[in-house]
């Protein structure tokens, strides 16, 4: 156990987000999504899509030089729909600082989904669950 460290945080995902560099994406899934087109395959069951976040962007900076840095899936045959999972995800964004998610559709998704450094499959049982972010940098003078 580390102390001020959000215990959702595994080893594994611990050293994925450190590891990553600005610019790189990771992708959080839902229960259903087929994570091991992925890379890298860190699993949280049991955990679901908000608390997930949560824990992610507590030490995750989000990319603030690019317009889209946050995306999820599109409702396949309603592009506009909004599902509660991705509303509740936009919140978690919203209070940490970020934009909303823009939505891609459905195999646009998967297709920058197999580029990300790393997939983190949750429990979340609701549909379209998944949401992929870009890595910022922490200036210099903010606490890393």
């Amino acid at each position: 156990m580390l102390l001020g460290l959000d215990p959702v945080l595994s080893p594994d995902l611990l050293h994925a987000l450190a590891a990553m560099g600005h610019g790189d994406r990771i992708v959080l899934v839902d229960a259903n999504y087929p994570a091991t087109r992925g890379r890298r395959l860190i699993q949280l069951p049991g955990i679901d899509m908000p608390r997930a976040l949560q824990a992610v962007l507590s030490v995750f900076p989000i990319d603030t030089f690019i317009a889209e840095p946050c995306a999820v899936m599109q409702v396949v045959g309603e592009p506009h729909a909004l599902p509660p999972v991705q509303a509740d995800m936009n919140a978690v964004l919203a209070r940490h600082g970020a934009k909303p998610a823009v939505s891609l559709e459905r195999h646009a998704f998967y297709a920058a989904a197999e580029t990300a450094y790393a997939i983190v499959q949750t429990g979340e049982r609701r549909f379209y669950g998944d949401i992929l972010l870009t890595k910022g940098v922490v200036a210099p003078g903010e606490q890393a």
